[in-house]
């Protein structure tokens, strides 16, 4: 836990040295300790664990630390390079990828919830990059933009397995999981 700490005091002096520049806009933290704890059941699984808008890293970086084959995808690069920095001292194996979390291939329906709020869509997904797709990853974790907790099931819908795991991290609500069982 120790290490963890260190990790996450580094994050915040990052966050605080670049705060205004344009690639931390949309940068905000989550609850670390939270996280962290919603993910100890599942640790040392070796599950693959994919972070959605990965800004530091630090939560991939967590996740490689607890025996996950972790990796993030964000959109700023920016952002990318410090998380690579940040995973060279404290989780050496968790592994990024700058792009867009959403397939190319999503079909957006606006009925069902589908809204991109401040989410980046402006760039192509990032799974090229990784030689995966969404279905090769056990747990995905994200913390949605306020409106989009929808949109972000829709896309484990269409492009996860059945059993894919989704933890969403949200300052209102804390840790939610949602499972996809389609049977």
């Amino acid at each position: 836990m120790a290490e963890f700490r260190c990790l996450w005091a580094e994050a915040d002096a990052i966050w605080e040295q670049h705060d205004q520049s344009p690639a931390f806009e949309g940068y905000v933290s989550a609850d670390y300790m939270a996280i962290y704890q919603a993910l100890v059941p599942y640790q040392d699984r070796r599950m693959m664990f994919l972070e959605w808008g990965s800004g530091l890293g630090v939560v991939s970086i967590m996740a490689d630390r607890m025996g996950f084959a972790a990796y993030g995808i964000e959109s700023e690069s920016e952002l990318i390079g410090h998380a690579e920095k940040l995973a060279e001292k404290f989780g050496p194996a968790a592994q990024f990828a700058h792009g867009s979390f959403i397939p190319d291939e999503f079909e957006w329906d606006f009925s069902a919830g589908d809204e991109a709020e401040r989410t980046n869509v402006d760039v192509p997904a990032a799974y090229d990059q990784l030689s995966m797709g969404l279905s090769d990853f056990d747990l995905i974790y994200a913390y949605p933009w306020p409106g989009e907790h929808g949109l972000f099931r829709n896309i484990v819908r269409q492009f996860g397995r059945e059993d894919t795991l989704l933890l969403t991290y949200d300052v209102r609500e804390g840790t939610e999981w949602s499972r996809f069982d389609r049977r």
